[in-house]
């Protein structure tokens, strides 16, 4: 208990100041509290300023997020980039090469190349995203309760894991397009069933670590829910490399899309993706290369973005990986 000399306690009746000491310390503690949260917030807000300023000192980064950006914005405008309908043929324009008119040429219905490409470019994107979003969840939610909770639960989802880890993403992805059908649908199923094994290896690992550490004690002593421990305060400290390997997982996905339209096995004509449009002009090389070439070119640049853009982030984020 505070002891007041004779002033203090004039002052205190006259509303003048009250001192330190004075204050209840449930009021104090609240003070506190506040200040640590505001200081908190402060930090996150300087650490990411810092994350940005190094991820764009890298040359890499800036190169990739020009490249990702034009590419989302083709995507996002696309009906505006063009006056051509890409699924309208134009008998008076089959295969006419690259012009003023049809800067990327014609195809054999005499339908604008680059139309179709830049059509294209919301199928692969939309399919690449909504595909990894899908896995990098389910496998980051199998990963977390395997290792957290070990045991049989981690016997049983490592077992599963490791089948689907020694399969090849794309030939375990034809398996399921075989299953399920073709389709742009069935594709992003397919793909996401395909590559979930590979977050699920990496954030197991991290929680076996994690969760060792003293302030996980602490938590359990507090009596903390498992869900408020791993969701709360493991996971955040386990995303780094979920996210990198996101990224770099986005060309793959974009790729394998590519290759199951290229096969038949993905979206159908009339549907403009890129691997559609590989396989029309695939018997078309010797007198129309261009059908083939700008959209092989774009599944090149994307893919460098991706994958310029992911490094910078893993060194970044993972300096030592």
């Amino acid at each position: 208990m505070a002891v007041f000399e004779g002033k203090d306690i004039e002052a205190i009746a006259g509303g003048k100041w009250l001192e330190d000491d004075a204050i209840p310390s449930s009021e104090k503690r609240r003070k506190d509290e506040q200040e640590i949260r505001k200081e908190a917030r402060r930090d996150r807000k300087n650490g990411f300023a810092v994350f940005v300023k190094k991820l764009f000192r890298h040359k890499g980064a800036l190169i990739g997020a020009v490249i990702i950006f034009l590419f989302v914005f083709t995507a996002v405008f696309a009906p505006w980039l063009t006056s051509y309908e890409y699924d309208s043929p134009d008998i008076t324009a089959v295969l006419e090469a690259p012009s003023w008119e049809h800067i990327f040429g014609t195809d054999e219905f005499g339908r604008d190349i680059f139309t179709r490409v830049v059509y294209g470019t919301r199928i692969s994107l939309r399919v690449a995203i909504v595909a990894v979003a899908f896995s990098m969840v389910t496998g980051t939610v199998l990963g977390a309760v395997a290792g957290y909770y070990g045991g049989i639960v981690d016997y049983i989802i490592t077992s599963i894991t490791d089948i689907a880890w020694s399969f090849p993403t794309t030939l375990l992805a034809i398996a399921f397009i075989a299953a399920l059908g073709t389709g742009v649908q069935n594709v992003i199923i397919a793909i996401a069933l395909a590559s979930w094994s590979g977050y699920c290896r990496v954030v197991r690992g991290q929680f076996l670590s994690l969760k060792q550490r003293e302030y996980i004690e602490a938590a359990r002593v507090l009596g903390m829910s498992d869900f408020r421990i791993i969701f709360g305060h493991i996971l955040p400290n386990a995303l780094t490399p979920v996210v990198v390997m996101a990224t770099l997982e986005l060309p793959k996905a974009i790729v394998i899309e590519a290759s199951l339209s290229f096969l038949g096995l993905g979206a159908q004509p009339p549907t403009p993706s890129w691997g559609v449009i590989l396989d029309s002009g695939k018997g078309l090389i010797d007198m129309a290369p261009w059908v083939s070439f700008f959209p092989g070119l774009m599944i090149m640049i994307v893919v460098l973005g991706f994958n310029l853009f992911g490094d910078a982030l893993r060194d970044v984020l993972d300096p030592n990986s």
